[in-house]
């Protein structure tokens, strides 16, 4: 079963019109084991995606594609920072996020940490994340597919959709850069 379209009920425009920081503060660990809390998410424009390591295609897919706005921005693009917070922290250990995160860019950050604080952390970013028991056993992971797009101090900007035009997601980047 692939992950889920972010099939929720949630007002993403309105998300940003209370002001200031979106989510809560968190401590988690960041994918080459060091700690990591909303502060990663302040002075730079910033990309989040949450998703999970043994996804089959929407994460591969979206982090392939932020690979490539990476690219097209090219020094533009350099002050853009991208985080990839896994849903799935039984699994997506460090050591797992930086290899996975190794096939797809240098410039993306992996977030993990104690299941119950990354519950808590998406459940204060309103990602919709919920645990899928396979027939064979295994299990998978239905999650929110959007790209969340942060200003530099913190605050809900818009968001990108999974697959989305890539002209479109371009100048929604550029536009953060410049006005972010």
């Amino acid at each position: 079963m692939a992950a889920g379209f972010g099939w929720i009920a949630f007002d993403w425009y309105n998300a940003g019109k209370a002001g200031g920081a979106y989510g809560a503060p968190f401590e988690l660990t960041d994918h080459t084991g060091e700690p990591i809390t909303e502060a990663a998410f302040r002075g730079h424009p910033t990309a989040l995606f949450f998703g999970f390591t043994h996804c089959p295609d929407v994460c591969p897919t979206t982090l392939f594609e932020m690979e490539g706005w990476f690219e097209t921005l090219g020094e533009e693009g350099e002050d853009l920072r991208a985080f990839f917070v896994t849903v799935d922290p039984e699994r997506d250990t460090p050591e797992v996020m930086k290899t996975y995160l190794g096939n797809f860019s240098e410039r993306i950050t992996g977030i993990t940490g104690d299941p119950q604080k990354v519950a808590k952390m998406i459940k204060d970013f309103n990602i919709f994340a919920r645990k899928v028991e396979l027939e064979d056993g295994d299990y998978t992971m239905d999650h929110t597919a959007s790209v969340i797009l942060l200003d530099r101090d913190g605050g809900f900007f818009g968001t990108i959709s999974h697959q989305e035009n890539p002209d479109t997601a371009i100048a929604k980047l550029r536009r953060l850069i410049r006005e972010g």
